[in-house]
């Protein structure tokens, strides 16, 4: 079972962020807990921010205003980085999330792990790969938003069926195929068995993984999907177990 935060410290850069994502971050945030520190920065002076400030009212983010001191330089990053090292020391916090397809948070991501917190990451798909593998989980924000133009527009079943990974290509991300069959081996019994809950904490562990990245809400959904594994469940326990359809009992 995922365990519940009960403070969460969300910190939005509005320049490398679209405000369409917004809603969806909260939301699968809410998932672990109280999102009672919301934090969007940027020059809010600037005309490409404008699409930010109805959201900023809509979910009760502060907005922190930070000028272009240099255009070789992003003030911003740096404000950021310094409210959230800041905030670690000073706070009792459970989790921080960074909105953010910058690498440059990877070092601030690091610090905040060394201290044994959690750390949500959410970005665009050209996110860098050293921030995404630095967070406690990634999230793609593109698989947050609906691809209409209209933004108030509900996401249709067409459109989330797009996004949603077939079995097929699950199994042709080595990867995800490797990740998967580590974790169960991993945690499996003598029989070979591994309780769900076990492998997806072995995988948090282990990786920044969602399944949210794959089109789907539960590893559950996922492993069902893939399959790879042989699925068996506890009527007592109501838990799922799985088992890798190579196992062979020597």
């Amino acid at each position: 079972m995922t365990k519940k935060e009960d403070h969460i410290a969300l910190f939005i850069d509005c320049d490398n962020i679209s405000h369409r994502s917004i809603e969806g971050i909260i939301n699968e945030l809410s998932k672990y807990g109280v999102v009672n520190i919301r934090q969007a920065y940027g020059n809010w002076t600037k005309e490409n921010l404008k699409n930010w400030e109805d959201k900023l009212l809509e979910f009760a983010i502060k907005p922190i205003q930070q000028f272009d001191y240099s255009k070789n330089k992003n003030a911003t990053d740096i404000l950021m980085t310094i409210d959230a090292i800041d905030l670690l020391h000073t706070k009792d916090i459970d989790a921080f999330a960074f909105a953010t397809s910058d690498s440059d948070f990877t070092p601030v991501v690091m610090r905040v792990q060394a201290e044994g917190i959690k750390v949500f990451g959410f970005g665009e798909k050209k996110t860098p790969k050293p921030f995404m593998a630095a967070c406690s989980q990634f999230i793609f924000t593109e698989n947050l938003v609906g691809n209409s133009d209209d933004e108030n527009a509900p996401e249709t079943p067409v459109q989330k069926e797009q996004r949603r990974k077939t079995g097929k290509q699950l199994r042709q991300d080595s990867w995800l195929v490797n990740l998967l069959r580590t974790a169960v081996e991993q945690t499996a019994d003598d029989y070979g068995w591994a309780n769900l809950g076990s492998v997806g904490q072995y995988i948090n562990n282990k990786s920044s993984f969602s399944p949210l990245n794959y089109g789907y809400k539960k590893l559950s959904s996922l492993i069902k999907e893939i399959d790879l594994f042989d699925i068996a469940y506890d009527e007592v326990s109501k838990q799922m177990s799985i088992r890798d359809k190579r196992w062979k009992n020597s």
